[in-house]
């Protein structure tokens, strides 16, 4: 099985507020599918990338996303699949639930894990 990050940015689910708790509940049935058929590892979302911090390889902390980054990840799931045609097919899921596009990348295999 290969692990893929299927993810969407910042910003991207552009619909009314009043609608947040239905797409919670669907978004939510498809985590619950993806559990029950054994390929969700990981996800959620993020806050604001406002509210970051970097911390560099001296170990220095600063607030604020990196000042090159042009966009930044909403959200995201981890599913674990045999095939990259599944791990589309749950992007799929997971766009119509979330209401926006979805970015699938396969992860690079860890031989030790």
């Amino acid at each position: 099985m290969t692990r893929y990050l299927i993810s969407f940015d910042d910003g991207a689910m552009t619909f009314p507020e009043e609608e947040l708790s239905a797409v919670a509940e669907v978004a939510h049935a498809v985590v619950e599918e993806a559990k029950n058929a054994g390929v969700w590892v990981f996800g959620g979302g993020l806050h604001s990338h406002e509210t970051v911090s970097v911390v560099a390889t001296d170990g220095t902390v600063s607030d604020g996303p990196f000042p090159e980054s042009k966009a930044y990840i909403g959200g995201f799931a981890v599913v674990d699949v045999p095939s990259r045609e599944e791990a589309l097919e749950w992007a799929a899921k997971i766009a119509v639930a979330c209401r926006c596009a979805q970015e699938v990348r396969e992860f690079v295999p860890d031989p030790t894990v």
